[in-house]
């Protein structure tokens, strides 16, 4: 009996690095799984090859000559609509083009942080494959402004209220709101906190897997982008009504009770060693549960992986209130099948009408 062969990952790398290029060509080719139909030193060699190629899935460099990063991304997804994702630098002006990527249609990001340092190339090497796989898993998210039917196949209609007037929740009590996200959340996130009005009487905490460099940078969008007040995370902070905060990347958050307030904790990796993505949305949702005695809302959005389940888990059995987003809007519908298969979800809700869910507790 003759078995099927499997199906190859079909990828092109686009990087005006000579080194860049090898070194994810390196990594990539000792996966039986993974076929590099081709290379291209910039944007219009890439744009090109994008075209008459058509892979399965793109790493795109930024900053490039005669055509960069986003300029190609932004003809790749109106010429021929393609996963990609983005190789960026651990800088602000990294940080800002990733997202300007996110939201033309990038599936994912990954830091640029090869050096002599064999920790670093490790980790790399681990980070590219984790993200490829998570991107060949996910759904390709529509850029804004491109019609839906040119990204996936078309779905039944299904007449869906942008804004019930009415919510299932409506007499809990909640006085805090907890979120968290991974792939696929930064446009997630930027969707449901701008339907959050100004004057929302709750304090907001977000936690979202990104790395220490993107997370003041990304609050920094947010808050031109959205009316809430939105800024990274520090020691001390005061989760107070009108404001959300990001985590700070890198490092671990948990939410602490003092006196009345909710008050935040930054905390070492190595102090929680357990927790393998960082910041830990199951740590700072399980703490945020237990300093608020359940008196808030959890959301998980999109993400690879079951974070957040735990903390939702706790937040359920202290009579919180949770939402997950649902298969059809997520990117990669990990971390809230894992809420929902395991029972903690009390509503699940298609990403534009999280936001106003959310506003329905003022």
């Amino acid at each position: 009996m003759i078995m099927p062969q499997q199906t190859k990952t079909r990828v092109l790398i686009v990087d005006d690095s000579s080194f860049m290029r090898m070194a994810i060509r390196s990594v990539l080719s000792k996966d039986p799984s993974i076929d590099i139909v081709g290379t291209a030193a910039d944007g219009v060699e890439g744009v090109e090859k994008a075209i008459s190629l058509r892979p399965d899935l793109i790493t795109m460099d930024v900053e490039m000559p005669r055509l960069d990063g986003i300029a190609a991304l932004k003809q790749i997804m109106a010429k021929a609509p393609t996963k990609v994702i983005m190789v960026s630098t651990l800088t602000n002006e990294g940080a800002k083009s990733t997202f300007e990527a996110l939201d033309a249609g990038a599936i994912d990001y990954i830091p640029k942080n090869v050096t002599d340092s064999s920790d670093a190339q490790n980790i790399f090497r681990q980070e590219l494959m984790r993200k490829i796989k998570d991107a060949m898993a996910s759904h390709m998210r529509r850029p804004s402004g491109m019609p839906l039917a040119a990204m996936r196949p078309a779905a039944p209609a299904i007449s869906v209220p942008q804004r019930p007037t009415t919510s299932k929740f409506l007499g809990k009590k909640i006085q805090y709101v907890g979120i968290g996200a991974s792939t696929g959340g930064p446009v997630a996130l930027q969707e449901v906190l701008s339907r959050i009005p100004v004057n929302f009487p709750y304090g907001v905490m977000v936690g979202i897997h990104m790395p220490k460099a993107f997370t003041g940078p990304y609050a920094d969008r947010l808050n031109a982008k959205c009316s809430m007040t939105i800024r990274e995370a520090v020691d001390g902070d005061i989760l107070k009504p009108g404001l959300a905060l990001i985590a700070p990347g890198g490092m671990h958050t948990t939410l602490v009770k003092q006196g009345t307030h909710i008050i935040v904790r930054t905390q070492p990796t190595s102090s929680y060693p357990q927790y393998v993505y960082i910041p830990s949305v199951d740590l700072m949702m399980s703490s945020m549960a237990e300093a608020t005695g359940g008196a808030m809302l959890g959301v998980i959005l999109t993400g690879m992986g079951n974070d957040g389940f735990k903390g939702m888990q706790m937040l359920k059995q202290k009579g919180g209130v949770t939402i997950a987003q649902d298969e059809a809007s997520s990117t990669i519908y990990g971390m809230p099948k894992a809420c929902v298969d395991g029972g903690v979800a009390d509503e699940v809700l298609p990403l534009g009408q999280i936001g106003f869910e959310i506003s329905k507790f003022m």
